[in-house]
């Protein structure tokens, strides 16, 4: 069985950023692209624990939907199973410098986040105790601080 393109990526050189994972044609004629949001350094840093990707998932998917620019354009937003980052889905075709300023609004909104999150009742979540609000706003503002403010070519483009 063939490898999938994500599991071509050198995780050992692989640093935090914002990456195009892949970029696809629906039967329709639809393009869609897919966005590699590392929030980690695989293999080199700790990931983010799982109640803290769930908390960021809720906030950055309501964020994201609701957005007046790019709501009509989300598909998906997610974390990787590895949880050393999250996958953004959206229509069109996009670059990493292009979407830097909705990520730099969303990691904002997550870092500052006050309140009950979003969709975290029983009725509304399948797991919803199994959030930590604290590390993922901790996680959103170094992510934001440390990549998304002054990103570098390493941090938009794959290792080659």
């Amino acid at each position: 069985m063939e490898k999938i393109a994500s599991f071509t990526v050198d995780h050992l050189r692989l640093l935090r950023g914002v990456y195009v994972s892949r970029t696809d044609t629906t039967p329709s004629g639809d393009i869609i692209t897919t966005f590699d949001i590392r929030l980690t350094e695989p293999n080199r840093q700790a990931p983010l624990s799982g109640a803290a990707l769930h908390a960021m998932e809720h906030l950055a998917a309501t964020f994201l939907r609701n957005h007046p620019q790019w709501g009509s354009r989300i598909i998906y937003w997610g974390p990787m199973g590895c949880l050393t980052g999250c996958y953004l889905i959206l229509s069109g075709q996009h670059t990493p410098e292009e979407i830097l300023p909705l990520l730099r609004e969303t990691f904002s909104f997550i870092a500052n986040f006050e309140g009950e999150i979003p969709g975290a009742t029983p009725r509304d979540c399948g797991n919803y105790s199994y959030m930590d609000l604290a590390a993922a706003k901790t996680a959103a503002a170094t992510y934001l601080s440390e990549v998304l403010d002054n990103p570098k070519a390493e941090n938009l483009e794959y290792p080659a």
